[in-house]
């Protein structure tokens, strides 16, 4: 959803109530670019992504940088898309989609798992200042902001008065439980263990924890069926992080067999395209596990691509990704205002040529992309 715009300042949340912090314990941040004419009740609300962290030791890395801390993020960005909404960014910096929630601090580490804390206080500072009074809202992300969107967007939904038109969108969010190419479960493991680190689990749905295991809740597949607010997902079949992260992570290709076809798929050989085709079935079946409804929007591309809102060249131009003839832009700009539903799944690579496919630099050591 970008769209050129001013560059706006880091605006700083300090809330001793809630005790919401960053992992190293500065305060909370997010961009506000302020509505204006007809646009000055409609709010847009962007949750930054950025991966997780699932221990200690991943944490510990990760509060030194911008994901975990305000004093490292840059002051200035530029802006997105509806441009005379109230804009707001809200920067990442707990590691866990803004679900943690540990009240004590190791004294040693002093890791703060406060993601929960994090978004109630930033929701209640923009609902301080002007957002109760919201006609429209939508909530949106990238990642793990697209997954935090989904998490969270029943609460947003409560947060706001009752006549309010509100809408949540998931761009690259839809993060899937499947097998990896060595027959393992590392993303599970992974998010069982974040969840676990986080105190996570009393912020999941309950509809779902009541049924499966904390974990597994982490997962759209698992209990997006149950959110009640409209909701459009957008997300390529053959994401690349998933692609890079949940089929061939480092940890289930030792010898590198996947890392050449990892950073461009138009070096995979048969077998492996084969193998992303069948993620691409597994994919399809665990989205269509939303259920129908005409209140849930889809834009499921065949590219090979990590989130396609946020740079104008994918979300809106005469070159960006065209399903049905339409892109990203029009079709959610059609589903938030009624004026058509939006449901289309791509058909399968290579088909699209419209596809921005993503190429990767070598990098110099292995580790996930989070």
């Amino acid at each position: 959803m970008i769209l050129n715009g001013g560059y706006k300042i880091l605006s700083l949340v300090k809330s001793p109530l809630f005790g919401a912090v960053c992992l190293d314990g500065s305060p909370p941040a997010y961009h506000w670019d302020r509505g204006f004419g007809t646009g000055i009740n409609s709010w847009l609300i962007q949750l930054e992504g950025g991966g997780w962290c699932n221990n200690v030791t991943s944490c510990l890395v990760r509060k030194n940088t911008h994901l975990g801390s305000s004093n490292r993020m840059v002051k200035l960005i530029p802006f997105s898309d509806f441009y005379d909404w109230n804009r707001v960014k809200v920067r990442y910096c707990d590691g866990s989609s803004f679900t943690g929630d540990v009240a004590s601090v190791n004294p040693v580490t002093n890791l703060h798992f406060r993601g929960a804390r994090v978004w109630l206080a930033v929701m209640e500072d923009l609902l301080a200042k002007g957002m109760i009074n919201a006609e429209n809202a939508v909530l949106s992300g990238c990642s793990a902001g697209g997954l935090a969107s989904i998490l969270h967007c029943d609460s947003f939904r409560a947060l706001l008065p009752m006549g309010t038109k509100v809408k949540c969108i998931s761009d690259a969010g839809y993060f899937i439980n499947a097998k990896d190419v060595s027959g393992g479960h590392y993303i599970q493991t992974f998010f069982d263990q974040l969840v676990a680190t986080h105190g996570s689990s009393k912020n999941l749905l309950p509809s779902c924890i009541s049924r499966i295991r904390p974990g597994l809740c982490f997962f759209p597949q698992y209990m997006a069926q149950q959110i009640q607010t409209p909701l459009f997902i957008i997300n390529a079949a053959y994401d690349s992080w998933q692609i890079r992260n949940v089929l061939a992570p480092v940890i289930a290709d030792p010898h590198g067999f996947w890392e050449s076809c990892k950073l461009d798929i138009k070096n995979c050989l048969p077998s492996q395209i084969k193998t992303m085709q069948d993620f691409r079935l597994q994919f399809l079946a665990a989205l269509l596990r939303i259920g129908k409804s005409s209140s849930r929007g889809m834009f499921i591309d065949s590219c090979y691509a990590h989130c396609q809102t946020e740079m104008q060249e994918l979300w809106h131009m005469s070159d960006s990704p065209l399903l049905n003839k339409t892109t990203i832009a029009k079709a959610v700009g059609d589903w938030f205002y009624d004026r058509n539903p939006f449901q289309r799944i791509d058909c399968a690579y290579p088909c699209n040529p419209t596809c921005h496919n993503r190429v990767y630099d070598p990098q110099p050591h292995h580790y996930p992309d989070l």
